[in-house]
């Protein structure tokens, strides 16, 4: 089979034919030898016929190596269309990727409230353990949720791209498997209670993999991936923002607020039974909104009925019949003809692939084209730039994922007393010997925590897609890691920033709120960049479609091993590092996992998706534009 690459060429530089007006498509699709400019005429094959430049004498002679020469020059300018800036209004199939938002903005819901608590739920399950040890248990139970889905990610996306589930059917059980786990969580009364339901719901989940194969299945064109695959680590800070501030104001209500809910018996046997239940209710109307409107995009089944979908548009159907009989106006209803009775665009069609088989003759059935037949062998899929991408993955998600494990610990744990040191007869030396946190309470820990999602969001919807597409990809991406060794030196110093109230009372007072939003600035710059720059990238290292939600699992098996052995070894770490008086070393250690990261960029490159091709594979050059 002959090899394929595929030059895109802008509408506008089709060449020096172009110049004349052709009225409709017909004209160009006549059945004959076709003209291409200075190459002279081509039969069906693409085979030489005769030369438009005759060598009889009296012959016409067309000269066109003027308009070639322009056409060539033309091809080589750079087009002004890669260094627009895409608009958010500019993505296709918006109502699909709101679906998937929705779906996504449920589950970091439920992770980051529960951060904002958990140390304070650890002391509760058990009061007489020292603050090494709950810090030690609140990396394992953080780690619990990545450790299943590491074994369980990839599993799920080989299912996502069998002909028997699809993508869909992937996430509707994600998300039910993370419901039933967000309630078992809440009403658990020991740690080890806590820790089965939390591997409940890492290990049925694999949604953030098969979310980033239907986005890219959705949005194809490679000029939106920098807006479309910002979505999800988008939609992460905006639960960054609401989860910890839930989790903060909700935990505990009967010892947060006694003189309302201090005799309510409910609350004091499951005080941390509340965040969890308003997650619940999140989970609920995702679920749903998934089961009703979200559309298969694997190619093998999008043909298939969706009694979902259908039932989706029933009821969307009847809201909007009610909605418009309560109008007073008489609406223009155009005349039954043939002309409309007969649908030329699928998309402004009310009938569906998903659901024509319920209105729509067998004959007039739409039968969505395959790109793809065959598909690509598993043990094919690890490429060089697979691989290399999979190692630089991993370091970033090692370094990302223990600190969102550590910081919230970090915030909790008790300030340094000097009239009671911790360990027995310590004494601080600057620069590296000193302990403690910040001592902050549930709320100051949501409040801070917010603060990451606040300027995450901020940077992702101003900052990224602009960066990204002025500078591209992979330098965007490569250049942000040097930002993650910077904050993490940093961020064990807030310790010892000078507070208005004395130890042991919590950090207050504008000095630590401006050191912390200074540290926090750094790092979730870095990881604005980082994390949408290093899905693309996951994406586009893929080796052939049909493997697509393969590799995303893959993906998501890599950051959740990372996850997995990167909260659990540095919680034990950091309990180490408190019992001895130097709390900075392990976030130290952070950095120098992070210039581990920054190294491993550097031999990892941007594919197109589909490196490797099979017999009958077909041409997808809008993914190439």
């Amino acid at each position: 089979m002959s090899e394929h690459n595929y030059d895109s060429v802008d509408d506008e530089d089709q060449g020096p034919l172009n110049d004349f007006d052709f009225d409709s498509d017909k004209e160009s699709s006549v059945d004959g030898p076709t003209i291409e400019p200075g190459l002279g005429v081509r039969d069906e094959g693409g085979q030489d016929a005769t030369p438009l430049v005759a060598s009889r004498p009296g012959a016409l002679n067309i000269d066109t190596s003027t308009g070639v020469s322009e056409y060539r020059a033309r091809s080589r300018r750079p087009s002004d269309s890669s260094k627009k800036v895409v608009a958010w209004k500019d993505l296709p199939k918006k109502k699909q990727l709101v679906v998937i938002t929705l779906a996504r903005l449920s589950e970091p819901l439920v992770q980051t409230s529960l951060q904002s608590y958990m140390f304070y739920q650890l002391r509760w399950f058990d009061p007489s353990l020292p603050d090494s040890t709950i810090s030690s248990q609140a990396g394992v139970l953080h780690a619990s949720f990545t450790a299943a889905q590491f074994f369980t990610a990839m599993v799920w996306g080989r299912v996502a791209d069998s002909t028997w589930a699809g993508r869909k059917t992937v996430i509707l059980i994600g998300l039910l498997g993370t419901l039933l786990s967000c309630v078992g969580y809440g009403f658990s009364t020991s740690f080890y209670q806590a820790l089965f339901f939390r591997c409940l719901g890492g290990a049925t989940n694999g949604n953030v993999g098969v979310m980033r194969t239907m986005i890219s299945e959705i949005v194809r064109e490679k000029k939106y991936q920098s807006r479309a695959f910002l979505i999800l680590p988008m939609t992460f800070n905006i639960g960054v923002i609401i989860g910890p501030v839930l989790g903060g104001v909700l935990s505990d209500p009967a010892g947060s607020y006694p003189d309302t809910f201090g005799k309510v018996e409910f609350l004091r046997k499951f005080p941390y039974a509340t965040p969890n239940l308003v997650s619940a209710g999140f989970l609920t109307m995702a679920l749903l909104l998934c089961w009703l409107f979200l559309e298969e995009t694997h190619d093998a089944l999008q043909d298939k009925r969706d009694f979902g979908i259908i039932l989706g548009q029933k009821l969307t159907t009847l809201f909007t019949t009610i909605f418009r009989r309560r109008r007073t106006s008489v609406a223009y209803t155009p005349l039954h003809s043939r002309a409309t009775s007969i649908s030329t665009d699928l998309e402004m069609s009310p009938v569906t692939p998903r659901d024509s088989s319920e209105d729509v003759p067998a004959t007039k059935k739409h039968t969505t084209k395959r790109r793809y037949k065959n598909r690509l062998p598993f043990r094919r899929i690890f490429t060089p730039n697979v691989t290399f991408t999979f190692v630089a993955h991993f370091f970033l998600a090692f370094h990302v994922g223990t600190f969102n494990s550590l910081w919230f610990v970090f915030l909790s744990t008790p300030v340094y007393n000097p009239s009671d040191p911790d360990p027995p007869g310590f004494t601080p030396k600057l620069p590296f010997r000193f302990t403690g946190g910040l001592g902050l309470p549930p709320r100051s820990v949501g409040m801070a925590m917010a603060i990451l999602g606040i300027i995450g969001i901020t940077m992702q919807l101003f900052l990224y897609p602009r960066l990204s597409s002025r500078f591209g990809t992979v330098r965007s991406y490569r250049t942000c890691l040097f930002l993650f060794p910077i904050a993490y030196t940093l961020i064990p110093f807030l310790s010892v920033v000078p507070s208005t109230t004395a130890p042991p009372s919590q950090k207050t007072g504008a000095w630590i709120w401006m050191a912390i939003a200074g540290v926090l600035f750094i790092q979730v710059t870095g990881r604005t960049f980082a994390l949408p720059g290093q899905t693309i990238l996951v994406n586009n290292c893929t080796p052939h479609p049909s493997v697509l939600g393969t590799v995303h699992g893959l993906g998501q098996s890599v950051s959740s091993f990372a996850r997995t052995v990167g909260p659990v070894l540095c919680g034990w770490l950091y309990g180490l590092g408190l019992s001895h008086g130097l709390v900075g070393g392990v976030f130290w250690g952070l950095a120098g996992i992070a210039v581990c990261g920054l190294f491993a960029s550097f031999f990892v490159r941007e594919g197109n998706g589909h490196e490797i091709w099979l017999e009958g594979d077909e041409d997808d050059d809008e993914g190439n534009r």
